[in-house]
C-alpha cells in the first residue's frame, strides 16, 4: 500500500490528527538541540508558542525567523516586479503565527502598512501581543474579511488555498478579489504538479482530468486538510484576472516538494 492510500486510510479512520500530534512531538523532540541553540544566540528574538509554529510550518526556530525573513525578501522582489511598494496597504492572508509578515516592515520599508488576518485565534492574539508594527484581525473559515472593497495594494496567501475545499476556493478568491484594488496584485502558492508524486493512482485520474483533488475528513484549513491545483482548474478560478506569473519551482531537496507560486492582477473596472 502506497503512502497516498494510507493517508487516505487514516482519515477515514479518524486516525489523522493523533499521527500528526505524534509528528508534532516527534519534530519536537527531533530539533530541540538546535532551538535551544537559537534562543541562546539570539535570546531578543520572540517566538510563538511550538505547537502554533508546527501548525503553520515546522518546529525549527532558525528556519521559522532567518527562512521568514528570507521568504520576505523573496516576496517583495516579486511585488518589486508588477507594483510600486509606496504608501501601499500588504496584507498577509493566513498569517499564522507571524512567519513572514514580522519581516515585511524592515524588508520593504516605503511607508507601506501591514495587515495579517488569520482564522486561529491563538495565533492573531500572539501575533497582535508580540508583533506591534502590525495590524492583525482575526477572520473566519468563511469568506469574509474585515477590510473595504478596494483597500488592498498587495494580498499574499502562502499555503493557504492549499488546506481549503473546492467550494471555498471560489468564496475565498472573490472575497480577496473584493479587498483587493484594481491594478492591485495578489500571489498565492498552491500544490502543482510537483505534488502528483503525493498522490493515489485514483486522485491523479482526477487530477489529470483538471479537477481540483481534496483530501478532507479533518478540519478544514487546518494542515491536515490538503488540496492539489492542476493548472486547468486554476486558470479557471483566475478567469477575472490577469495572470502575471505562474512560477514553477524546482528544488534538488528530495524532502522538500516546492509549490507553485502564481501572481495576478485585478483588472481596472
Amino acid at each position: 500500500m502506497n503512502k497516498a492510500k494510507v493517508t487516505n486510510l487514516l482519515r477515514q479512520l479518524k486516525l489523522f490528527y493523533l499521527i500528526d500530534w505524534l509528528r508534532f512531538y516527534y519534530q519536537k523532540i527531533k530539533n530541540r538541540t538546535v532551538n535551544s541553540a537559537f534562543k541562546k544566540k539570539h535570546p531578543e528574538v520572540k517566538l510563538p508558542p511550538d505547537y502554533l509554529m508546527y501548525e503553520s510550518f515546522q518546529i525549527n526556530y532558525d528556519k521559522y525567523y532567518n527562512g521568514g525573513l528570507k521568504m520576505a525578501k523573496w516576496l517583495a522582489s516579486h511585488f518589486k516586479k508588477h507594483i510600486e511598494l509606496k504608501h501601499s496597504n500588504i496584507l498577509d492572508w493566513g498569517c499564522g503565527p507571524g512567519r513572514i509578515i514580522r519581516h515585511m516592515p524592515d524588508v520593504i520599508n516605503s511607508g507601506c502598512k501591514f495587515f495579517g488576518t488569520d482564522y486561529n485565534q491563538k495565533s492573531i492574539d500572539w501575533c497582535s501581543k508580540n508583533l506591534l508594527d502590525i495590524e492583525f484581525n482575526k477572520n473566519k473559515l468563511e469568506a469574509n474579511l474585515p477590510y473595504e472593497n478596494n483597500s488592498m495594494d498587495v494580498i499574499y496567501g502562502i499555503s493557504i488555498f492549499t488546506h481549503l475545499s473546492e467550494q471555498m476556493h471560489y468564496q475565498w478568491f472573490n472575497e480577496l478579489h473584493r479587498v483587493l484594488k484594481p491594478n492591485g496584485i495578489l500571489l498565492l502558492s498552491m500544490h502543482g504538479d510537483n505534488f502528483k508524486v503525493k498522490l493515489s493512482k485514483a486522485e491523479i485520474d482526477t487530477y489529470n482530468q483538471g479537477k481540483l483533488v481534496v483530501r478532507g475528513q479533518v478540519k478544514e484549513g487546518h494542515r491536515t486538510f490538503a488540496a492539489f491545483h492542476p493548472k486547468p482548474f486554476l486558470e479557471y478560478l483566475f478567469k477575472d484576472v490577469e495572470v502575471l506569473e505562474h512560477i514553477i519551482q524546482t528544488s534538488t531537496n528530495k524532502n522538500w516538494v516546492p509549490q507553485d507560486i502564481w501572481i495576478v492582477r485585478k483588472k481596472k473596472t
